[in-house]
């Protein structure tokens, strides 16, 4: 592993692009991208700032020579944390759906907020203390939890305006055109915003 692969493997770790390194330690965007792509390396100068921004040692950068506190680091990815907060997320929509199918009361509606609230809160805490694909993962997060995050409210809204009901899904109603309209148009935005966020990850230079 040389100079180049050394940083681009700090920069991902910390979750951040090129530009955002970039304006870190004051250089260019195109400055950072040449040092990963082999095509120059850093002054001393800069070198001492990226060890100050990344906590590692200048020998590290330079040669590969990890210090006994990156040696011993625990590499957490962030992406676990998706996982975690999809799960809860999920569960608060099945318990709610479940619960308001066997008693029809407005108790079915607590679990769901309470289920996201805590996977939400989960991610976050995960997110800001990962070490490793925290970019990738909020993006990741996006891409699958507009889908569970948006269908609760949506379907109260939707339920309050045309079936003059609480219940966590939609209810189909007589002539059922907005049920129809309610799917198209949450399956339409949850689509675009998946598609924003999986575009995103691929874009050059995100942090892996």
């Amino acid at each position: 592993m040389n100079i180049s692969d050394r940083l681009q493997n700090l920069r991902k770790s910390k979750g951040i692009s090129q530009e955002e390194l970039a304006d870190r330690i004051g250089v260019s965007r195109q400055a950072v991208s040449k040092w990963e792509s082999e095509q120059s390396i850093p002054d001393i100068d800069r070198i001492i700032l990226l060890s100050d921004f990344f906590d590692v040692t200048t020998d590290y950068i330079l040669k590969g020579i990890e210090n006994e506190r990156s040696a011993r680091q625990v590499k957490l990815s962030a992406n676990v944390f998706v996982i975690v907060a999809t799960f809860f997320c999920f569960i608060g929509i099945v318990i709610s759906c479940a619960v308001w199918s066997e008693t029809q009361a407005p108790v079915a509606l607590v679990p769901g907020p309470i289920c996201m609230g805590l996977g939400c809160m989960m991610f976050g805490i995960g997110h800001a203390f990962s070490t490793q694909d925290k970019e990738r993962a909020k993006h990741s997060f996006w891409a699958v939890n507009v889908w569970l995050l948006t269908f609760l409210p949506l379907s109260l809204l939707y339920n309050a305006v045309f079936s003059r009901t609480l219940a966590p899904y939609p209810i189909l109603v007589h002539p059922p055109v907005a049920f129809a309209i309610f799917w198209v148009a949450y399956i339409a935005v949850c689509l675009c915003v998946t598609l924003t966020q999986i575009a995103k990850n691929r874009r050059p230079g995100n942090g892996a």
